[in-house]
């Protein structure tokens, strides 16, 4: 009985204004362990956002025996709030377990903000073992940002194809981070799409493009770099230079 009105005790200080006493309830929550798991997980569905994310780093702090529990509330449960504080959750844990439900949520759950929350507890994770689910989120208009920042993150050859296609993409942030990504990768594949995309009108795809050539080192591209010292982008022109220089290139070889 002590332990059940402690519990609930800590529960309403997860309502409270004062943060410092919600991650103090936060703490202790944890440390009570298997036994506040399902009254964390009830307050997923709180209306206050605040009080959802308490409960869900609350029950990420008692580790390994909440991974179940929250396998099964992202997978079952009706409400998408609960999922999306499953998935969070899942996310903070960090094990490899979570991988795979939050891949199936990432892939197939109707919920946009579960989808994104799958997405970010994925990035907090940072398996290669997740990047067919994040290449296939590329395809949702929604995600696609988040999706190739995290594929930029963990520079796993397997989306060298679906980056490459998003060099050519509507979006300059989803651009930018395909640019960059591709050097972190270092296939070569990507090469030809880099050197396409020195000519992309937002600056920092371009100065992304030169970077990720530099890393890839084929000096076939120097001849596509040089005009670059004329961009009209003060850091794409130092970027070529610095890029250039690692290849041996100078202003008099040029003339050679």
């Amino acid at each position: 009985m002590e332990d059940s009105n402690r519990v609930e005790q800590l529960l309403a200080s997860l309502r409270d204004d004062n943060e410092a006493l919600r991650d103090h309830a936060a703490t202790n929550l944890s440390q009570i362990g298997e036994v506040a798991i399902p009254k964390l997980i009830n307050l997923f569905l709180e209306d206050d956002l605040v009080i959802r994310e308490a409960a869900a780093t609350s029950v990420a702090k008692i580790g390994e025996p909440a991974i179940d529990p929250l396998i099964e509330a992202l997978a079952e449960d009706e409400e998408w709030m609960v999922r999306e504080q499953a998935a969070s959750a899942l996310g903070k844990i960090k094990s490899p377990r979570c991988i795979t439900p939050l891949m199936k949520a990432l892939e197939g759950d109707r919920d946009g903000a579960v989808r994104n929350a799958a997405i970010w507890a994925l990035e907090r994770i940072g398996s290669p073992e997740a990047v067919p689910a994040l290449v296939h989120a590329l395809t949702d208009a929604t995600l696609r940002e988040d999706a190739a920042r995290v594929l930029k993150k963990i520079g796993d050859s397997r989306a060298t194809d679906a980056l490459i296609k998003e060099l050519q993409g509507p979006s300059w942030i989803v651009r930018r981070h395909a640019a960059e990504a591709l050097g972190k990768i270092g296939d070569p594949r990507g090469i030809d799409p880099l050197v396409e995309s020195l000519g992309d009108e937002d600056w920092l795809v371009r100065r992304n493009a030169v970077e990720s050539l530099a890393q890839l080192g084929n000096n076939r591209v120097i001849s596509a770099l040089v005009p670059l010292l004329e961009d009209e982008n003060e850091m794409v022109r130092d970027t070529a230079e610095g890029a250039l220089s690692s290849f041996g290139w100078t202003p008099e070889s040029s003339q050679s």
